[in-house]
């Protein structure tokens, strides 16, 4: 699979680089777009760029496509084949290919990971698709895409997300280091939050890293209290007759403390006499 695949780089290199000479030109209604391109969220302003360019200069690299009943099927090239359209051109450089309906995703994923066209999402979903289609482990297919296994892992792991936070990716609110740093957080409740708080705060990745702890505490039930003994409340009452002011009795972090409240500093020292006296009392 993996020998496979290299060869198939080696023709999508070519694709790229514009190595390729067109074999026709066919006429745009002959040409269908790819229902499995990887790529699903276009640039508009990159689009409009490259429209502007095809009304001047033409397409000067042909397209790659294969045939399919009586049209043509894109297999690389879709930013300008939807480009030429909004150009108003009527015909476009081809090259044509015999190509099997498995390599036809993995021939547009190349390309598009070639040309960094992929958002992490749209990445991450072309990984898993050819992992689901060859059989490949994760390790084979860093290998014939020249990517580390840690990379393509790395990768799948932003499809645990959340679909809005996904979303916030596909629309560049979020690079791959915010969304390493959401997948810290347990919970999805947890993830969307941060999420949205990077997105509103504009954070940086490392801003993200030391908030996310915060965002794993936020669904953790909070510890039972344990009711007030008895006794306490009991000692509490009978230490507020005698010192007149408000006592409590109680525990705090396994531990037993008594808060004595005094408003003055005429309060405090009418306290600490009344406490002497008390322990003058208990001396005798």
């Amino acid at each position: 699979m993996g020998k496979g695949l290299n060869s198939l780089m080696g023709g999508a290199d070519a694709e790229v680089a514009g190595a390729a000479a067109p074999d026709a030109s066919l006429p745009l209604s002959s040409i269908l777009p790819n229902k499995g391109q990887p790529r699903k969220n276009f640039d508009e302003d990159a689009l409009e760029e490259l429209t502007d360019s095809i009304r001047q200069n033409g397409v000067l690299q042909p397209i790659l496509v294969r045939k399919k009943g009586q049209k043509y099927e894109i297999v690389a090239g879709e930013r300008r084949y939807q480009a030429a359209k909004r150009a108003g051109l009527e015909e476009i450089p081809v090259v044509i290919r015999e190509i099997s309906d498995n390599d036809v995703f993995k021939l547009a994923l190349i390309e598009n990971l070639q040309r960094a066209d992929l958002d992490p999402i749209e990445e991450a979903q072309g990984f898993r698709t050819l992992i689901k289609q060859t059989g490949m482990t994760q390790a084979e297919l860093g290998q014939a895409l020249s990517k580390s296994r840690p990379a393509i892992a790395n990768s799948l792991r932003l499809l645990d997300l959340p679909v809005e936070v996904q979303e916030m990716m596909a629309q560049r609110l979020l690079t791959a280091g915010h969304a390493r740093a959401i997948l810290a957080v347990p919970s999805e409740e947890g993830r969307i939050k941060l999420a949205q708080k990077v997105v509103e705060d504009g954070l940086t990745v490392r801003q993200t890293e030391n908030l996310a702890p915060l965002f794993s505490d936020m669904n953790r039930e909070p510890p039972r209290r344990q009711p007030t003994p008895q006794s306490y409340k009991r000692a509490a009452r009978q230490l507020r007759l005698a010192l007149d002011t408000n006592v409590k009795v109680k525990r705090l972090r396994n531990k037993n403390k008594i808060e004595i409240e005094f408003g003055t500093e005429e309060d405090l020292a009418r306290l600490v006499e009344q406490l002497s006296k008390i322990s003058m009392t208990d001396g005798e």
